[in-house]
């Protein structure tokens, strides 16, 4: 049986921390790779048209955009909560994943700031190039 060490730390519950640290930060880490990887070079772009499903019926579609902002907010509060300091992952990178999905008036306007920070979009184009994928193209 493991001894306490702090009260209620024991070596077990260490151990599992830093096994959900690595399993979220390893999750989280793949799918925001994956996503940025497959979307169009020229997403950032004011003439790239973002219709959701717009050949689909408007039942379908609006059930397929409910769904689309829900995993936006989802996806925007992960960023924040991963953005603070000892808890792993890209936060700023899940939080622009989340702000893409998401429909509201400015989104474009937030989407070209958070991207023209240098450091995050050379850390998007460094792995869009590690899989053969061109830079992305912002106006």
């Amino acid at each position: 049986m493991l001894t306490v060490v702090f009260g209620f730390i024991t070596l077990r519950s260490v151990l599992l921390g830093v096994l959900l640290f690595v399993v979220t930060f390893s999750i989280n880490l793949i799918i925001v790779s994956i996503i940025l990887v497959k979307i169009p070079a020229t997403y950032f772009q004011k003439n790239h048209s973002r219709e959701f499903w717009k050949d689909s019926s408007p039942a379908i579609r609006l059930l397929g955009v409910v769904i689309k902002n829900g995993l936006g907010v989802l996806l925007v509060a992960l960023g924040i909560v991963l953005s603070l300091p000892g808890v792993p992952g890209q936060g700023i990178l899940t939080i622009l994943l989340g702000i893409m999905l998401l429909d509201f008036p400015g989104r474009r306007k937030l989407e070209t700031k958070l991207l023209s920070r240098p450091a995050i979009l050379k850390t998007i184009n460094k792995l869009r190039h590690r899989f053969g994928k061109p830079a992305l193209v912002l106006d």
